[in-house]
């Protein structure tokens, strides 16, 4: 697959089309403490073989275009494991990102016979291509490398045949209102997330 891949600094340009109603969104950080550990990138696709990749300003975190887009009740934006990504999202950006869809949700309720969810294991079953997941734990701080690139892409660019797929079990396993009510629930989490609640406030 040839991909179409931009990279830009501090925000998309203003003269950006979307190109979709839909787009795949993903985030990379300095590590998973969101406190600690800062928002280094945002990637997008429309799901055309392209992926666009914006290096933020972590001094200022100043923009305008991509929090339009996130903000955008009218394009729905679908992560894998969502809750990761609206957390740092909305601690960096200061937005909360609107008409969200999360593919490792999906794959939990629908894919019941397995415990493997991971982004690798969904692109591999659904497109039967073997991604390489190297460069997950590099350094995103700095200047990108092109295979850092290639990575960052491989993140977004197969996540609408993902959810179109994993759609398809859910409703053929009646599950998608489940799924819906879990999407509800998400904002929630990350509120909580953000609020230092990591127990699972639902045990006893």
């Amino acid at each position: 697959m040839n991909i179409n891949i931009q990279l830009h600094k501090n925000d998309l340009p203003d003269d950006f089309k979307l190109g979709n109603t839909s787009l795949a969104v993903d985030g990379e950080f300095m590590g998973l403490n969101v406190r600690r550990d800062p928002l280094c990138l945002i990637q997008i696709s429309s799901g055309n073989s392209d992926a666009h990749i914006i290096q933020l300003d972590r001094q200022t975190y100043n923009a305008p275009n991509l929090i339009k887009i996130l903000s955008d009740e009218n394009i729905k934006k679908i992560f894998h494991y969502a809750r990761a990504d609206l957390t740092h999202i909305k601690y960096y950006l200061k937005t909360d990102v609107k008409n969200v869809e999360c593919t490792k949700i999906q794959s939990k309720l629908a894919r019941t016979f397995t415990d493997s969810h991971s982004l690798k294991t969904l692109i591999k079953a659904f497109t039967n291509i073997d991604i390489s997941k190297q460069f997950q734990t590099s350094d995103f701080g700095g200047e990108l490398t092109p295979n850092q690139m290639k990575y960052c892409s491989n993140d977004v660019i197969y996540l609408h045949k993902i959810h179109d797929e994993l759609n398809k079990i859910l409703e053929r396993e009646n599950r998608m209102e489940l799924y819906q009510d879990c999407i509800k629930f998400l904002k929630t989490r990350v509120d909580l997330d953000l609020a230092l609640f990591k127990e699972d406030i639902w045990s006893h």
